[in-house]
């Protein structure tokens, strides 16, 4: 039987009394990748900041790499190797590129954070170049990459992408595209948001549409 590293049945959010989510049911096996797409306000970003421990939600099942996440604190996803890009990447300006990386290690005591630095900066070498310049300096498809560099940091197992693509130059989209398919070759699982899979489409083995709340799976796209 395929492990799954994400794993939710029946899951309800309602923000200020009013019903975001309505049960939603949603499998993802240990190194695969999918597209979550829905137009904006379809309630991607709720199910990925319900995922983690971010908004308070009801549900049958919320699993991550086979152990149940509906009662633990946000905090605890790091430990579990479970991180998320948010998609206005929240970097911190006045620090440097490597300052924000570290950011999860220091939150969360990672003992091997300067071994795994090193494994993003193999990754996305260009931030090596740029690990001692501020934040601010950076252009938004930069940021991007040192976001989700940032993610990268305690996220071993599990990876929730939000629009990692809004907003950012083509050429940078481009490279975006080739650091997320490597994640494949890692063994990572990733789901990734877009409001259509203009970007994502040969990226992902599965897809699934998001409207108004509800989440069905599309056929696979490869």
């Amino acid at each position: 039987m395929t492990e799954l590293a994400l794993d939710i049945q029946e899951l309800d959010v309602a923000i200020a009394g009013t019903p975001i989510l309505r049960k939603v049911t949603l499998q993802l096996p240990q190194g695969s990748m999918a597209g979550l797409i829905g137009r904006n306000g379809a309630g991607k970003t709720t199910l990925m900041r319900a995922v983690m421990g971010l908004l308070p939600s009801r549900s049958a099942t919320l699993a991550c790499t086979g152990e149940s996440m509906a009662e633990l604190p946000a905090h605890t996803r790091a430990e579990h190797g479970i991180s998320y890009l948010p998609e206005d990447r929240r970097l911190i300006p006045s620090l440097t590129v490597e300052e924000n990386i570290l950011l999860p290690a220091w939150a969360n005591g990672l003992g091997d954070a300067r071994q795994r630095l090193a494994w993003i900066y193999e990754l996305i070498p260009e931030l090596l170049e740029h690990r001692e310049r501020k934040a601010l300096q950076l252009s938004g498809g930069q940021q991007k990459l040192v976001a989700l560099a940032r993610a990268l940091m305690p996220g071993r197992k599990l990876l929730l992408l939000d629009e990692p693509f809004e907003g950012v130059a083509p050429v940078l989209s481009r490279r975006l595209t080739e650091v997320i398919a490597k994640l494949r070759t890692e063994g990572l699982t990733v789901l990734l948001s877009e409001s259509d899979d203009k970007h994502s489409a040969d990226l992902v083995d599965r897809i699934f549409r998001i409207e108004r709340g509800v989440v069905r799976e599309s056929s696979a796209t490869h």
